[in-house]
């Protein structure tokens, strides 16, 4: 029998007297979870996601861990999930970076028992093979197509992808749904550019693209790597309102962006609830023996910390039978103060 800490049974305490429901973890002392990621420890988007896992290890009461992959290193990434099933943690999630190349160190952590939530990059199909309970993110492809509606719809016929994680499947399929929303075929050859994290490349990069094809009428940026050097590239071309720029994720410059008009919108995944849910998911699943979807997310719905997250940040997770989609959704003048307070922080 395992016995809650002290600071644990009096939250519950306090709770059931004020007529609150109890916490649904039953977390014994020493409790360690994992968050491993593709991420490298300059990609400062996934700051959401650490501050996330810290809020849900403070709800539940468990250890949280995070580990990225330093420089993007995918292989990097597997040697992190061999160590966690080595570590024995009690739950390990990650992001699907890469189906084939994860999947053998995926493989041991699940050999050993240990319950796996996929967040993130990935799909829901490839989550099930690998072993996992659930999926929380979006479809990454359906993201990239809607972004592409939209563009259509204003009558662009052109784009380039600025890629700034080629090595990352997620990165194709968004530019993939974007290119045939719009009907541009062989967009690898002429519409894309690789162009890595460090900002210098990705401006000179983009800078001669531009230049090059000067009848370009959009920019998809795929992430605040892609796009904080963007901004300046179009600023300094005079393209701003002259060339419809969007971009995946938020940060705080690219809150700028969209309210000084350069940027015309961001695909918002809300990553915090693939950080926050990767974990609580882990927990109630390894607290209540189950790996039962519909029953842990159930038991989310019903936590009052989890419910007071969500209502802080303005979140809405949209809940499927065998996860949660966390996005897309659209962040544009009209809606961009409701999210900047927050915007990579828990946003």
């Amino acid at each position: 029998m395992r016995f809650k800490p002290f600071h644990a049974a009096l939250a519950a305490a306090l709770a059931l007297g004020l007529g609150l429901a109890a916490p649904a973890s039953q977390a014994a002392p020493g409790d360690r979870y994992v968050l491993v990621t593709h991420a490298a420890d300059s990609d400062s988007w996934w700051n959401t996601i650490k501050n996330a896992i810290k809020q849900a290890g403070e709800d539940f009461g468990v250890a949280v861990d995070y580990r990225g992959s330093g420089n993007g290193d995918l292989a990097e990434m597997a040697r992190q999930l061999e160590s966690a099933a080595a570590r024995n943690y009690k739950g390990v999630s990650f992001d699907i970076a890469n189906f084939d190349q994860l999947k053998g160190p995926a493989a041991k952590v699940a050999a050993k028992g240990i319950p796996i939530v996929t967040i993130n990059s990935g799909t829901p199909d490839e989550s099930k093979k690998i072993g996992a309970i659930m999926h929380v993110g979006q479809g990454e492809y359906d993201a990239g197509k809607a972004a592409g509606d939209r563009a259509k719809a204003a009558g662009i016929k052109s784009f380039v992808c600025v890629n700034h994680y080629a090595t990352n499947n997620a990165s194709f399929e968004r530019c993939q749904g974007f290119a045939d929303a719009i009907g541009v075929k062989d967009w690898r050859q002429t519409s894309m550019i690789d162009t890595g994290m460090d900002p210098t490349v990705v401006s000179s990069k983009l800078t001669a693209y531009l230049r090059a094809h000067p009848k370009t009428q959009a920019i998809l940026a795929l992430g605040p790597n892609a796009a904080e050097p963007a901004i300046k590239v179009v600023e300094d071309l005079h393209l701003k309102g002259a060339i419809n720029f969007g971009t995946f994720d938020l940060s705080p410059a690219i809150i700028e962006g969209i309210k000084s008009g350069t940027i015309q919108y961001a695909i918002d995944q809300q990553p915090y609830l693939q950080g926050y849910m990767g974990i609580a998911a882990l927990v109630i699943a390894h607290d209540q023996n189950t790996k039962d979807p519909a029953k842990i997310i159930a038991a989310l719905k019903a936590n009052p910390k989890f419910q007071a997250r969500l209502k802080e940040y303005d979140l809405k997770p949209i809940y499927t039978a065998n996860g949660v989609s966390s996005g897309p959704a659209f962040v544009t003048k009209d809606n961009v103060a409701t999210v900047a307070k927050y915007a990579g922080q828990y946003r």
